[in-house]
């Protein structure tokens, strides 16, 4: 009987600690997140070889291309409201009648060279292009589904293939852009603000595994080096289905990803969309804008950035340690608008003399510089620091307060034979400038900086009675994505003033210095046609508050709006309209009064 019984014993004990380590390694694996995303474990010199031609880069072209371009925003005699790329989402045009479009789109003018060199001319050191966007369509022959430009259209051909070949001919990277988790044509792409034609309907599982993950290896393999894959948009995305494009970077290594396949994932950089963050981000970012109001061509959408705009917002963008990727919306026959191919001329003109101060620079050391925006080279033991003189003093003197370096000599970059007398004064240095700016868009002055770079940091702080004023030129504007039009308006010798607030995720903040704390009332400056309301945020606490109506043919009147209280050091104070009660305001001003201490 022992002889039989301790076997059995033996074999259930192996059995129960069998059971209990898979258990275990189940509980584990389950534990683990199912997608980490490609470079999990690179360190840091790594991650800074495999981004630094993206960081010398610092500005790009962005196509949206598509069978949208056939209505070019209007569907069936009817101008459809908002971008022209998303006609079939807010048109809500049912499956089969939007891939009629398909008959149409015969781009024949397509010279992707031309595409290529433009993109050159203007300075541009890569290309992204929507390989496939939220119409499902792809620009590419693909296996996986018959819905692109090879199958579906009268052109029948790739285009991508020529314009990956012209990109390498000419030293350009090429990105795709790649909508993994909306897709209105296949069945299960996407739910999002609801299905409105049943041949939508479907497994969303089934539409990764069997049309995006295949798609994403296509590009992947069929292109030659692709640079960057740029997804769009997490919407329905989970970790687990995140994970079925797992392995697909390996097939191009080095691939630079965004943010966009997963919530909460940052890939290898942010992407503000339609504007500059004020700050800029603690992270590689990348600010992706249009020139008029759309991505997709949109035939009567005039409303343009003018090219000094586009100039200074890539200013501005690399002041801020960012890249800048400008689109273009190509038209249904392969021709690229006339006012954007304007417009990139006259950004080309300017780069070409200009670019040492945007290729390779990080963020301004300032805060803030009421000209203009700088730029900067850093080198063992010396700095080039650039100034972007947007606003010519009419004094003739551009003073660089909070600069506190040895400047060994000043230059314009425009000449370099044009030497600028440069003094110190108490607040940092100030520069003598000729009457007339070389360039009435931007001026680029460099500075040569030896030994260590020292500047202030320069923030509106309180008065000897420990009164703070805050004006709007020392406001930071953030308006989302879409939508949001607060601007700052200069009227004449007015004082500027915050106007179109009509957006209530629109905000606005400043960062001060406080000397003196304590408790404050806070005055407003303002015009306000109703009653709006808004969270006052000031270091740790937050407030909710009402804005009284005001008489707008009076002009602005000042009013008490709170009271905070504030800790010595940088702090923030933040103005964010609440949904429900937001009506728009304009704003002249804030003031910071302190409470006096009740007496014994």
């Amino acid at each position: 009987m022992h002889t039989i019984t301790r076997p059995f014993l033996a074999c259930g004990q192996q059995l129960l600690t069998l059971l209990f380590v898979l258990a275990c390694s189940a509980g584990a694996l389950a534990a683990e997140p199912a997608f980490k995303g490609p470079y999990d474990d690179e360190t840091t010199q790594q991650r800074d070889a495999r981004m630094a031609w993206w960081r010398e880069a610092r500005f790009g072209l962005f196509i949206h291309w598509g069978i949208y371009a056939v209505p070019a925003g209007t569907h069936q005699g009817k101008q459809i409201e908002n971008i022209g790329e998303w006609i079939m989402h807010y048109g809500r045009i049912p499956v089969a009648e939007y891939q009629q479009y398909a008959e149409q789109f015969n781009p024949v003018n397509y010279d992707p060279e031309a595409w290529v060199l433009m993109a050159k001319n203007a300075g541009m050191k890569y290309i992204v292009i929507t390989a496939k966007h939220h119409d499902g369509f792809a620009l590419f022959d693909s296996a996986a589904s018959d819905w692109n430009i090879v199958k579906a259209t009268p052109y029948g051909k790739d285009v991508l293939k020529p314009l990956a070949e012209a990109a390498q001919k000419h030293g350009i990277k090429l990105g795709f852009y790649y909508s993994q988790a909306q897709d209105w044509i296949h069945p299960g792409g996407s739910t999002w603000e609801g299905r409105w034609d049943p041949a939508q309907e479907g497994s969303m599982d089934d539409y990764l595994r069997d049309i995006a993950v295949p798609q994403v290896r296509e590009l992947f393999t069929n292109y030659g080096e692709i640079s960057i894959l740029w997804w769009d948009t997490p919407i329905d995305m989970t970790p687990e289905r995140a994970a079925l494009f797992d392995g697909l970077v390996d097939l191009q290594p080095g691939i630079i990803v965004n943010n966009r396949l997963l919530y909460g994932v940052d890939g290898d950089l942010r992407t503000p969309e339609q504007h500059i963050p004020a700050t800029g981000l603690d992270y590689d970012w990348e600010a992706c804008q249009t020139m008029n109001t759309t991505w997709g061509y949109k035939s009567y959408d005039d409303d343009w950035k003018s090219s000094t705009q586009l100039i200074r917002n890539l200013v501005d963008v690399a002041s801020k340690g960012g890249n800048y990727l400008l689109n273009v919306g190509p038209m249904a026959n392969g021709e690229i608008p006339p006012a954007s191919i304007e417009r990139l001329e006259a950004v080309g003109d300017w780069m070409r003399v200009n670019a040492a101060s945007i290729y390779g620079t990080s963020a301004s050391p300032f805060v803030r510089l009421p000209w203009g925006r700088a730029t900067k080279k850093a080198y063992d033991n010396a700095t080039e620091l650039y100034l972007h003189v947007f606003d010519w003093p009419a004094d003739g003197l551009l003073r660089v307060v909070g600069l506190r370096s040895e400047v060994s000599g000043a230059y314009f970059l425009a000449d370099f034979q044009q030497q600028v007398p440069i003094r110190k004064s108490s607040t940092g240095v100030i520069l003598e400038l000729p009457e007339q700016a070389l360039d009435p868009v931007d001026t680029v002055i460099v500075l040569k900086i030896k030994g260590e770079l020292t500047v202030d940091r320069i923030l509106p702080k309180q008065d000897e009675q420990g009164v703070l004023q805050l004006t709007m030129n020392d406001v930071n504007i953030h308006n989302p994505g879409y939508g949001g039009t607060l601007e700052l308006i200069q009227e004449d010798d007015a004082a500027p003033y915050l106007d179109g607030w009509t957006d209530y995720r629109s905000r606005a903040d400043w960062r001060v210095r406080i000397d003196q704390p304590g408790t404050f009332d806070v005055y407003a400056e303002l015009v306000a046609e109703d009653a709006a309301g808004l969270l006052l945020i000031a270091g740790d606490g937050e407030q909710p508050i009402t804005l009284q109506a005001s008489d707008e043919s009076a002009g602005f009147e000042t009013q008490r709006i709170g009271r905070i209280s504030l800790a010595p050091g940088e702090t923030e104070i933040k103005l964010h309209p609440q949904e429900s009660l937001w009506n728009p305001i304009k704003l002249r001003s804030l003031r910071l009064e302190p409470v006096a201490a009740p007496s014994d």
